[in-house]
């Protein structure tokens, strides 16, 4: 059996956040041939749900960069990382030296999941606090209301790109933790950064993945950095015209832009065999 995984923002989706109707039209060709495909992403699982439903991802799924696997068949968590207290207080302190609002991500009794901050310094922590907020069942709640029992499962923030390049410096003496940062989708002038235990990679949840299904072959797309465990584990890894230039690098091939369909596109001639 072959697999296909797929990063989601700036690959699967366009720069909406969404699934187009052609992407759309080609996941449900994908679908109806029979062919195994999921998803390996940053976002959590309340903030993909309803992007992918509807979609025909029923197999496992990745995310948050691997810190968990999610089984939609029982609705529950096969597979999770969390953060030792030490390792979590050394990310609180890099964060806050860099006047960052820190947003702790829990998992708490199940699937219940819930976002803890520190107070909010401007209107960008405001507008990220807010969507959180939004997205079916998680609670975005202050620090002070972080239970003892918690599980942290990764730590983000949102500042500016010198703020950002600090946290990341001082993240990066600590072997048991990994930092991925970007551009903020909100405001490009803002960047990212999202702290979590080193062992949870993409390319990691993926292998197990492959020995879970039984897969022979993984096909990888992916736009960032948190794409290249991924790509090192996958048989081939294709990047959109849109990823970094680490990315493109590490790729098999480099194909169409995330806003011009240039997954389900290359899909369609490659698997399909139709454009």
């Amino acid at each position: 059996m072959e697999l296909i995984v797929f990063d989601l923002d700036g690959t699967l989706l366009n720069s909406s956040g969404q699934i187009s109707p052609y992407t759309r039209d080609t996941l449900a060709a994908l679908s109806d041939r029979g062919i195994a495909y999921t998803v390996a992403t940053g976002r959590t699982l309340h903030a993909s749900r309803e992007l992918l439903h509807g979609h025909g991802f029923r197999l496992p799924q990745v995310f948050k960069n691997g810190v968990m696997i999610w089984n939609p068949e029982n609705d529950a968590y096969s597979h999770r990382n969390y953060l030792a207290l030490d390792e979590v207080q050394h990310v609180l302190e890099a964060v806050l030296a860099q006047q960052v609002a820190p947003f702790i991500f829990t998992l708490e009794h199940g699937t219940r999941h819930a976002i803890y901050h520190a107070p909010l310094h401007n209107d960008m922590e405001r507008m990220l606090a807010r969507d959180f907020g939004g997205r079916e069942q998680v609670s975005v709640l202050p620090a002070a209301h972080l239970p003892a029992d918690a599980e942290i499962t990764n730590i983000s923030g949102i500042g500016s790109p010198s703020a950002v390049s600090a946290i990341e410096a001082m993240i990066r003496d600590e072997p048991h933790l990994v930092a991925y940062v970007g551009t903020a989708w909100e405001d490009a002038t803002w960047r990212w950064i999202d702290i979590h235990h080193v062992e949870a990679s993409k390319g990691g949840a993926v292998d197990m993945l492959r020995q879970q299904l039984g897969v022979s072959r993984v096909v990888c797309f992916g736009d960032s950095d948190n794409d290249l465990s991924m790509f090192a584990s996958a048989d081939e890894a294709y990047a959109p015209a849109n990823a970094t230039p680490e990315v493109k690098a590490a790729a098999t091939a480099i194909i169409g832009h995330h806003d011009e369909d240039g997954i389900a596109r290359f899909l369609r001639q490659r698997i399909l065999g139709k454009g």
